[in-house]
């Protein structure tokens, strides 16, 4: 276990014994170890940082010792960064929960803590990006061209964590202004409570969307997420 929370040598197995027909299996595998790592922490960027690059990393090691000559690594590799993206999505809409608690009870956006959250919604894409570029610049030659294109498709698309972060962002600050218009206002010393403990309700947040798919309740993937971007 490495010290993002993730099994790296259950994935690098993974991948250096999938075949072409186990992409679905992977997307899935990576998506389900990601969001495990990003439950087991604080939700700051620097730790989601660290576990993209454990996952992108584990990728690449297993698929440079596969051996079949059937498979299509930057197919693969794609089902990887899908995988990721559908946990980051998770870590988003949990920001976004969060967020929204505060927002609900009048607390302004412009607050310390809410407004380094926000700008860390912004950045969450491009974080994700930066990341996967930097940790598959280890990766051998032939996979390091099969993740630039990986990279390349899914910025020309947008990621599914892109769009729902930006959506998150565009509703709470039109719900703030809301607020402040309707003069809704929690007491400081509540208020300021409830800030200094956002990291954790973040990640609380987090993990109880996971329980609650896991007992059969209501998806937790909000519907703007399948709305592709440009």
């Amino acid at each position: 276990m490495s010290k993002s929370g993730i099994d790296q040598d259950a994935l690098i197995a993974m991948f250096s014994q999938a075949s072409a027909r186990q992409g679905e299996a992977l997307r899935k595998a990576v998506g389900e170890a990601t969001l495990k790592a990003l439950q087991g922490r604080e939700l700051t960027l620097q730790n989601i940082r660290g576990v993209v690059k454990t996952v992108t990393k584990a990728a690449s090691t297993g698929l440079a010792d596969n051996p079949s000559p059937a498979i299509d690594p930057e197919a693969l590799l794609g089902k990887a960064f899908a995988g990721m993206d559908g946990a980051l999505l998770q870590a988003v809409e949990a920001h976004r929960k969060a967020l929204q608690q505060f927002v609900d009870q009048g607390v302004g956006l412009q607050e310390k803590q809410l407004k380094g959250a926000l700008a860390d919604l912004e950045k969450m894409e491009d974080t994700f990006f930066a990341t996967v570029s930097k940790a598959a610049g280890s990766a051998t030659e032939p996979l390091q061209g099969a993740w630039s294109q990986v990279l390349e498709t899914m910025k020309l698309k947008g990621t599914d964590t892109g769009a729902q972060a930006s959506s998150a962002v565009e509703q709470l600050v039109s719900q703030a202004q809301s607020a402040i218009r309707d003069s809704r206002a929690l007491g400081l010393k509540t208020a300021q409570a409830l800030l200094d403990s956002y990291s954790a309700l973040v990640s609380g947040v987090l993990i109880g969307m996971a329980e609650g798919l896991q007992q059969g309740g209501e998806a937790a993937e909000a519907p703007a997420a399948k709305t592709r971007r440009r």
